[in-house]
């Protein structure tokens, strides 16, 4: 029962973390004062998604990458340098991704299991697609602390 809550509760507060982090970006996007707010929507959406396919593309996560490394592996591994003096707990790790994964509308944050050692990500579970595996992925790259991340999510649109 006590292992439930700590669970939970780290649950709630990385979802809680990740909404601070959000509010904290988009403070910083009020550089577009002379802009409407549809403008500001518009090209803020624009540059997100320009970064978000950058970051695909470098991190290999691709649906073909994907596709690819499932077939040769049955798994995706992808790795980024750590940073000196950047040790986190890894329940704080596990707790932010799961809360990205509650605000995401297409990952569900139920279907994946996220186990974390040391920055090292496991991520088990299913997905719809191979582009939610890459989103999943990226997700948790993204997070501070993290230097690795093995996916052995499954989808249920076949390879």
């Amino acid at each position: 029962m006590k292992a439930l809550f700590l669970l939970l509760l780290g649950f709630v507060i990385g979802v809680f973390s990740y909404h601070l982090y959000l509010t904290r970006n988009d403070a910083s996007a009020t550089h577009l004062q002379g802009a409407t707010l549809a403008e500001r929507s518009k090209e803020a959406a624009t540059e997100a998604k320009d970064t978000v396919s950058n970051k695909l593309v470098e991190w290999k996560l691709t649906p073909t990458d994907i596709r690819q490394d499932l077939t040769t592996a049955g798994k995706v591994v992808r790795t980024k340098a750590k940073v000196a003096g950047d040790r986190i707990s890894d329940a704080r790790i596990v707790a932010v991704i799961k809360g990205k994964y509650a605000f995401e509308s297409d990952i569900s944050a139920f279907a994946i299991n996220v186990d974390c050692t040391d920055g090292h990500v496991t991520l088990r579970g299913t997905v719809s697609s191979l582009e939610l595996v890459g989103k999943a992925v990226r997700l948790a790259l993204e997070t501070d602390g993290v230097t690795e991340v093995d996916a052995q999510l499954s989808s249920t649109s076949a390879p």
